[in-house]
């Protein structure tokens, strides 16, 4: 059962009766959103086997026509999605390799679990990524290929292109993690310097059957990009990734290899990723077993439950976090001030993921820097409470899920001589709500899809 840790000091951080309920409220929605999107859960909701029927959502595969099945994929909440596809088709998986966070190291029946490395690339992950192809390769016209997709497989999946070391993969990525760019773009680029995403897995496992099975992790779920999607065809192009570090201010100090395999790509020297309407998708079937609507919606239920007005603002968040947080703010003053969108006591959920550009050299990450820039916003409301975190329990580069505030925390940090916009110059804003205790922990929760914003107005 996935918790907050730290859920009752959180509590009793807020000043008054008021505002330690509003937190308890808030904290209870979030664990109840982790709890909805448990891999485990999901994949056993959408996923069953009835003899030799696997259903997979409106998809029917009868595994006597199959002479093998495979089990490939990488991704957070792949080990998980791999536990509860063994416990549904056991001894029926002939071999399977899944690349995993650090830490997640044991076999599961037929299907080992390959620790990488995530956000940064390593070698580990390329091994992973080379004997899943080597599975893939082996399948024929009569095997079934069941590729687990989750947030993180851009990373835990590398096969770098044409000369690409995964040093220098490493420090591309790296730059465009801090410029502000959407996961989209990321992974635009990302799909042009792979072997392995943009569609090579399915062009690789032709003429095989392959069945995907996603957790999304990028907003409106949009398969190409989930795990810069392997077996999804590309609609993007070379050209494309090589505007987005112009875009970027990183085409000049981007690793010449990286440079190479781009131009050389818009010249036509190498081949693009495949593109929609290639054979080789032809048999390639998707199922999203779960997304940030699935997180925002069990947030919101439980709001009502708790005798809440309550309602999901949107789970397609995105923006520079600290300007997401000013607006969700205002949005929290006007619900306590003239009751828009709904009379108080209301619950208001925005799920998606917003992004942070990196200027300083402070330590933090999206849901802790949403925090920040709603904490002025916040201050001088009682029974206001907001908290923000992300489904996978690691914000940015921390040990945090996100953190949380109320209408006294901009006071309390006063008192203590912190000031909110020169953490916010310096996007430290981990460190800000350390010395308040009001960082969320979870931990590794072994899920990924986006983060999740609620605010209670009591």
């Amino acid at each position: 059962m996935i918790k907050i840790r730290n859920r009752n000091e959180l509590i009793r951080n807020g000043n008054g009766p008021l505002n330690r309920k509003a937190r308890s409220l808030a904290l209870r929605s979030l664990e109840f959103a982790l709890r909805a999107v448990d891999p485990k859960k999901m994949m056993k909701s959408r996923i069953s086997l009835r003899n030799s029927i696997v259903k997979a959502d409106g998809y029917s595969f009868d595994l006597k026509k199959f002479r093998n099945l495979y089990v490939v994929g990488g991704g957070k909440a792949s080990g998980s999605m791999a536990e509860a596809l063994n416990q549904i088709l056991g001894n029926r998986i002939a071999k399977g390799l899944v690349n995993v966070p650090h830490c997640n190291k044991h076999r599961v029946g037929a299907i080992r679990l390959h620790e990488a490395s995530h956000p940064t690339p390593d070698e580990a992950g390329v091994k992973g990524t080379l004997e899943m192809l080597r599975i893939v390769e082996e399948a024929g016209k009569d095997d079934l290929i069941i590729c687990l997709i989750s947030g993180g497989g851009s990373s835990l999946m590398p096969l770098p292109r044409d000369g690409i070391s995964i040093p220098d993969k490493s420090k591309i990525t790296e730059a465009m993690l801090k410029s502000g760019a959407t996961i989209s773009e990321i992974n635009t680029l990302r799909k042009h310097i792979s072997d392995f995403k943009g569609g090579w897995l399915a062009k690789k496992a032709y003429p095989a059957t392959v069945l995907n099975l996603v957790l999304s992790d990028v907003v409106g779920d949009p398969l190409s990009f989930i795990a810069s999607g392997p077996s999804i065809p590309d609609p993007t192009t070379f050209h494309d990734a090589i505007k987005i570090l112009q875009k970027y201010r990183l085409w000049d100090t981007a690793p010449t290899s990286i440079k190479k395999v781009l131009l050389d790509g818009e010249n036509g020297l190498l081949p693009e990723t495949p593109k929609p309407g290639d054979k080789v998708f032809k048999k390639v079937y998707s199922v999203v077993v779960g997304n940030n609507r699935s997180a925002s919606t069990a947030t919101q239920r439980y709001l009502a439950s708790a005798g809440l007005r309550s309602l999901i603002l949107t789970s397609t968040l995105e923006g520079e976090a600290r300007h997401v947080g000013t607006m969700l703010a205002s949005i929290a003053r006007e619900a306590f001030a003239s009751g828009d969108p709904a009379q108080k006591p209301v619950g208001i959920v925005a799920g998606g993921e917003t992004t942070v550009t990196v200027t300083g050299r402070g330590l933090g990450g999206r849901n802790q820097e949403i925090l920040l820039g709603a904490t002025p916003r916040l201050s001088g409301m009682e029974g206001v409470v907001m908290a923000s975190l992300s489904t996978d329990g690691v914000d940015g580069p921390t040990d945090a899920a996100g953190a949380i505030a109320d209408g006294e925390t901009l006071a309390r940090a006063t008192r203590m001589g912190l000031t909110p916009e020169d953490f916010l110059a310096d996007n430290d804003s981990y460190h800000f709500f350390s010395r308040l205790n009001d960082l969320v922990f979870t931990g590794p929760t072994g899920t990924n899809v986006n983060d999740v914003s609620v605010i209670v107005v009591l």
